[in-house]
């Protein structure tokens, strides 16, 4: 071969060997066969296909080029596209219109959280395991909008700084248990490289107690380390042994002072918009490139007053009215009023503080026990108007009937339930009169609060108990078997009238207590 000139050799694809011109096309077709032999061979070696087997098998060329797109496009995923912006780096966000201002907005660092500084302010428990680098499994429980993606998302950066750290996020809405399977046969791989999973389950509440049960052996035995959001009562919607395993972390609504920061920091990074303590005593920009918004500062209250807490909604309202003038370039004025008028009739459909649409509610019931008319059909109709759930105002009404009418005209409670039932079957807006009429008839009926009184004496009475509530009285027990028996349970009781029967039926302490004598006009 070496006499052969270097110009006229050809390598072989296949085994990268030179050849001259002439042998080089038989020289592939040997190759080719042979390479398909061996895989043939190496495949009869495996009882199940792999799904990452088709790498395995290419050529170490193409294998690093594959393991360095699964790394770039993982972390995009992972850490989205401000994985490395600060909050003064997010320059014209409002330009960026792919991307919602909510998520823009979404803190890095443990310092730029906003709000639960009793959580992760300084000197907290948790602020101090974050700062260190340590991931605990913990579930984070609170309303839409107080921060728990944002957590996440800090969580998410301290992970990528460390190189003994990998974060994956999931959403329970998007993904399954196959998905899950998956990340965790990954993490263990991981371990053997000294590298810790902390995996992000969002909305863990939509998986059901079954399928929770996949996480507990992987967080026991610290494969992983979970970290679960949820807007449902953990409680109720998770697993007994996973909570057993994990910290609750509770976050309250955020406070108006908290939502105003939030929304001022937006501000301060869009050269489309400026905060004034007064429109009257601030020029405004001319129209043209340079357009921009002046605010007033009690317009940010009132949107952050009107959000209930929910710095998303209020984002999100801030960037819709923002990039409305832009684009309309009407006048670089947004008055609290002009806020009012166009956020009101979007989505937030009661006023400040987000009380009304408890306000209401009680005005319903208040107006029925005070047996008006008029007013209970007033503030049924205002709810429906207002865009209230009917169902919500149907239950209400059942328990009013029993609450306040109860004993006076025991069908009002019949009448209340099949108001439910109709308002289920024919719904928004033909089920609008069947609520208007079960408010006017509550309101007109017979009331009668006895029950209702006597209720809330067994309650109290329960509730200022001491020591061990007092046991049934063994006349009352059933015996189902001998030793019960033996034992006295039901020895001596009768089907007589208790004042014909000689037996008392109130456990040993409370023989001569009466709750139907007792009245409390404050509950």
């Amino acid at each position: 071969m070496s006499s052969i000139n270097s110009n006229n050799l050809v390598p072989c694809p296949v085994c990268n060997s030179e050849f001259s011109k002439d042998v080089i096309e038989s020289h592939v077709n040997k190759c080719i066969f042979l390479s398909e032999s061996q895989n043939d061979s190496n495949s009869n070696n495996f009882k199940r296909n792999s799904p990452f087997e088709s790498e395995s098998k290419s050529s170490p060329r193409l294998k690093r080029v594959k393991i360095t797109e699964n790394k770039s496009s993982s972390s995009s995923t992972q850490f989205g596209n401000h994985s490395k912006l600060k909050y003064n780096d997010n320059r014209n966000v409002l330009n960026k219109s792919n991307v919602p201002l909510a998520e823009l907005m979404r803190p890095i660092i443990l310092e730029d959280i906003v709000g639960h500084k009793e959580l992760f302010g300084n000197g907290s428990l948790l602020q101090s395991m974050l700062s260190n680098k340590k991931i605990p499994n913990m579930i984070l429980w609170g309303p839409p909008g107080c921060g728990k993606t944002s957590i996440a998302n800090v969580i998410a950066n301290i992970c990528k700084e460390q190189e003994s750290l990998r974060f994956v996020k999931l959403s329970a809405v998007m993904v399954g248990i196959n998905d899950v399977k998956e990340v965790i046969k990954a993490a263990k791989n991981e371990l053997q490289f000294k590298r810790h999973t902390v995996l992000f389950m969002d909305e863990i509440h939509r998986f059901n107690k079954l399928q929770q049960d996949t996480f507990l052996p992987h967080v026991e035995n610290g494969t992983i380390s979970l970290v679960g959001a949820t807007t449902e009562n953990p409680s109720f919607s998770l697993n007994n042994a996973l909570l057993s395993r994990c910290k609750v972390i509770v976050l309250q609504k955020l406070s108006t002072n908290d939502v105003t920061k939030i929304l001022e920091k937006a501000i301060a990074q869009n050269e489309k918009a400026v905060i004034v303590d007064d429109l009257n005593g601030e020029a405004v920009n001319d129209m043209g490139e340079d357009f921009r918004c002046s605010i007033e500062r009690k317009s940010l209250k009132w949107l952050a007053e009107m959000s209930d807490g929910d710095a998303r909604i209020a984002l999100g309202a801030l960037e819709l009215t923002i990039m409305s003038q832009a684009a309309n370039q009407i006048s670089g004025l947004i008055s609290l009023q002009s806020l009012k008028e166009g956020i009101k009739r979007t989505h937030i459909l009661y006023d400040s503080k987000g009380e009304e649409h408890y306000n209401i509610i009680s005005a319903i019931q208040k107006s029925i026990r005070a047996s008006d008319d008029n007013a209970a059909l007033y503030w049924t109709t205002r709810a429906l108007h207002a865009g209230e759930d009917p169902l919500y105002i149907a239950r209400r009404l059942i328990r009013t009937s029993c609450e306040d009418i109860g004993l006076g005209d025991p069908n009002a409670v019949v009448e209340a339930v099949a108001c439910l039932q109709g308002c289920q079957h024919i719904g928004m807006p033909e089920c609008d009169v069947l609520l208007a009429q079960c408010a006017v008839r509550l309101a007109r009926a017979p009331k009668s609060t006895e029950v209702y009184h006597a209720m809330k004496n067994v309650q109290r009475t329960l509730n200022n108990s001491r020591g061990p509530l007092p046991s049934v009285p063994l006349h009352l027990c059933n015996a189902p078997t001998k030793l019960m028996k033996e034992l006295g349970y039901g020895k001596g009781y009768n089907t007589q009238h208790k004042n014909e029967s000689g037996l008392t039926y109130m456990p040993q302490g409370l023989e001569n207590t009466n709750f139907f004598n007792v009245h409390d006009n404050g509950d």
